[in-house]
């Protein structure tokens, strides 16, 4: 399937059992441990007494001078547009197409974005591909564009931030239900290989009535060659474990051994509420400027110990908020 089928929206009108669709853009400051995400989403609740909604998302961090500033737009579904078969959303006058974004999303922060972004590789399955047509695991996610660069602006709070060729990615998700919980990160590029892209996954699975153990998958691109640590022995083999600042993982597969570390300072993160369309919600504690450190050891090769101090996205969804963090929206 091509890129732009990737980018296309699942949703059809009269679906029934509820739906959430995300198509999200983040990227890093080439130098500072500053960052942006922005998220266009739909909400459909399974209870059809509950309206449908558009959504627009924004989180925009500064870590040094230790600010973090969150908006937050919602508007009925009827009034957006989402193209099936490319890249074409349009909601409250912001609009989200392969390359270009504009926007403004209001609440508790006022946050306007104009944005181009060019450059990509092939899109990143973090799932088997043949879980995709399946009903399993009922969320879906693929990174569209893995690699992009970022030209624009961004005015927060009226302050205007340039972006000058931010690196980072395009990515897509849905389901009819949020993963019940889960540790998700990428890096763009680490601090000592910029050609690395690395994504991972950790999470329980609600099937039917059976709580899945801890699955863990990771894909990762580095020196010309893609490791995918994403089979169903793989996954359940693999060791993860975290708490609300912290993610400890190794995995490992014929040749190849994975593990690593992800953590965040409390100023570099925010916690979001996050509907779930069966009912309910969860807590998502959020950081798009946390640090990694992962080891790699590959059969007839040197061990790499890749590195980055600000550049990896992190996220860990649950039912409770931290302490200390408040829901910010």
């Amino acid at each position: 399937m091509s890129m732009t089928m990737w980018q296309g929206t699942r949703y059809r009108q009269g679906m029934r059992g509820g739906h959430y669709e995300s198509w999200f853009l983040r990227a890093n400051h080439p130098k500072k441990a500053e960052a942006f995400w922005i998220r266009y989403t739909l909400l459909v609740p399974q209870a059809t007494d509950l309206p449908a909604l558009g959504e627009l998302w924004v989180v925009y961090t500064q870590a040094e001078l230790q600010v973090i500033r969150v908006a937050k737009s919602v508007y009925p579904l009827q009034e957006g547009r989402y193209a099936e078969n490319y890249l074409d959303i349009e909601l409250g006058g912001s609009y989200l197409r392969s390359g270009v974004a504009k926007g403004q999303a209001q609440g508790p922060d006022d946050v306007q974005w104009d944005l181009r972004y060019e450059g990509s590789t092939m899109p990143v399955l973090l799932l088997p591909k043949h879980w995709y047509n399946s009903g399993f695991p009922r969320a879906k996610s693929v990174t569209t564009r893995p690699v992009v660069s970022f030209i624009g602006t961004l005015q927060v709070n009226g302050a205007v931030i340039p972006i000058n060729h931010w690196i980072g990615s395009e990515n897509h998700n849905w389901g009819s239900r949020h993963t019940d919980k889960y540790a998700w990160a990428q890096v763009v590029g680490f601090d000592n290989d910029p050609e690395v892209f690395f994504e991972i996954i950790a999470a329980r699975v609600q099937w039917r009535s059976f709580l899945t153990p801890v699955m863990t998958l990771l894909v990762l691109r580095v020196d010309g060659q893609e490791i995918r640590l994403n089979g169903m022995l793989q996954a359940l083999r693999a060791n993860s474990h975290w708490k609300p600042l912290a993610w400890f993982f190794k995995s490992s597969g014929k040749g190849v051994r994975v593990r690593g570390v992800i953590s965040a300072q409390p100023h570099e993160c925010v916690a979001l509420r996050y509907a779930n369309p069966p009912g309910g919600e969860h807590i998502c504690f959020n950081s798009k400027v946390a640090a990694c450190d992962l080891w790699l050891e590959r059969a007839g090769r040197p061990p790499r110990h890749l590195v980055t101090q600000g550049r990896a996205a992190f996220e860990i969804l649950g039912d409770d908020p931290v302490e200390g963090m408040p829901v910010m929206a």
